[in-house]
């Protein structure tokens, strides 16, 4: 009986003994694949972290690439890389090597384009930086000017704008660089001359003379209205001469900057910019692009289309679509106002502070508030206006140190036409018989239109006055 017992005993425990085994087998196991599993997961995730590790120094890598810098000198090849060291020698040279996020730097000197072109087109965005020393040690549109200058032969091979984007500007930036169509451009050799100026007035490109390519009515710098939207800045720039604005663009979209520049001496209009992106064109439901920042600039002698002063010469230009915040810029001496607001473009898109007129013909400010109604204000009627913000506009002479005799002229521009007609002529008198048109002569004359200014003196109008207008870079 006792054995009995003994053996049931020694059976309950062995198989108790048994399942501990068994349970501690299942948790070993357990604890195992849970290590197991933590260690996959754990050599995943640095894997992971590695690779966006390698991602990241991939992306810093290409950023670092795409900020390279090619070089351009008068004293350089084309046939060189355009490295520091061996730079080429025309900036569409140079164009035609940038890859997203390239800077251009421009050596001193006059430029004209390869085989003297005399423009410059880009269906990519530029980032241009001009006026360095031909050691590429320091920057100074004062001391050693980049300018592009093309010469009267140069219509004859290209009619284009200095500069024109055809596609692509997001993230242009055009600094430091003299564009001058003085040269480019067609002067009479009888009328408009005016004592201490050089050459006659601008013959237009339906005036050519003999021997002569006919001037090339384009702007200095153009932006084409299909090109895509994005941020554009200039500064530190000179429009001078302009036959057709110094800059006209077309705006889709982001932020387009003017900045500390000198306009002198440019035709229709110093400024104009106009937004592209869809939307209504009406007043009332207009949408904006985007905005237009225009500071710091010093803008003068504005002329208008025709010799006749009938239309256009504005210093700025405000369009449609666009916000615009016009502040701090010398804004005098054009033949037609100041700023031209007469595109209907929405009250509260407009911002007009901190600047100074003087000069503007036939007036500060054109201004439509609808339609068939023109207003030429001054600056002391500015406070009457509805715009987003108009304060502490002043209109003062400027000590800008301006060629005096181009000025002289200019104030005393006058236009003027003459008939040669004789009712009594027997030509006349035949003609009346017959019912045809009496015949007759009309002449006219200007004392001044769009003349050439020197450009080397645009150049003192930088820091000139102090906090408004163009500043020394």
């Amino acid at each position: 009986m006792k054995t009995n017992k003994l053996l049931l005993l020694l059976s309950m425990l062995f198989i108790f003994t048994f399942q501990i085994v068994i349970q501690a087998q299942f948790s070993l196991n357990g604890l195992k694949n849970k290590t197991k599993s933590l260690s996959i997961k754990s050599k995943s995730e640095t894997k992971s972290n590695k690779t966006s590790e390698n991602k990241s120094d991939s992306v810093s890598d290409e950023n670092s690439e795409s900020g390279s810098i090619i070089y351009v000198s008068k004293k350089g090849s084309n046939k060189n890389d355009g490295s520091k060291g061996a730079p080429l020698k025309n900036i569409d040279k140079a164009m035609k090597k940038v890859q997203p996020g390239d800077m251009i730097y421009i050596a001193e000197g006059k430029y004209s384009g390869t085989f003297g072109m005399g423009y410059l087109e880009s269906d990519k965005a530029l980032k241009l930086y001009g006026s360095w020393d031909n050691e590429f040690k320091q920057q100074d549109i004062m001391s050693h000017p980049t300018v592009f200058q093309p010469d009267n032969a140069s219509g004859g091979k290209g009619r284009k704008a200095l500069l024109r984007f055809t596609k692509v500007v997001a993230g242009t930036i055009i600094d430091n660089i003299v564009w001058d169509m003085g040269e480019r451009n067609l002067y009479d050799l009888k009328e408009g001359f005016v004592e201490g100026v050089e050459g006659g007035r601008l013959r237009r490109s339906s005036e050519p003379l003999k021997g002569m390519n006919s001037t090339v009515e384009e702007p200095c710098i153009s932006i084409r209205s299909g090109v895509q939207g994005g941020d554009v800045t200039i500064q530190n720039c000179v429009f001078v001469n302009g036959a057709s604005f110094g800059i006209q663009a077309a705006h889709k979209s982001g932020t387009f900057k003017v900045l500390n520049n000198v306009f002198v001496a440019n035709r229709m209009a110093a400024i104009e910019i106009f937004g592209t992106c869809a939307g209504s064109k009406e007043r009332r439901n207009m949408i904006s692009c985007g905005e237009v920042e225009i500071a710091n600039n010093t803008v003068l002698f504005t002329w208008s289309r025709l010799k006749d002063f009938g239309d256009m010469g504005y210093g700025i230009r405000i369009m449609t679509k666009l916000e615009y915040n016009i502040h701090d810029n010398i804004i005098g001496a054009n033949i037609m106002g100041g700023i031209d607001n007469s595109r209907f473009c929405k009250d509260e898109y407009v911002k007009i502070d901190n600047n100074i007129f003087f000069g503007n013909k036939t007036g500060d400010l054109r201004y439509y508030p609808e339609s068939n109604v023109k207003l030429d204000l001054m600056v002391d009627q500015f406070e009457d206006l509805e715009f987003a913000s108009v304060s502490n506009n002043k209109n003062e002479a400027s000590p800008l140190v301006v060629n005096k005799a181009y000025l002289k002229g200019f104030f005393g521009a006058r236009y003027s036409e003459t008939t040669n007609y004789d009712p009594n002529s027997s030509q006349n008198q035949w003609a009346r018989m017959l019912g045809m048109n009496q015949q007759g002569t009309m002449s006219s004359k200007v004392s001044m239109f769009m003349n050439k200014y020197p450009w080397q003196e645009t150049l003192k109008l930088f820091g000139a006055s102090e906090n408004v207008g163009a500043q020394k870079p």
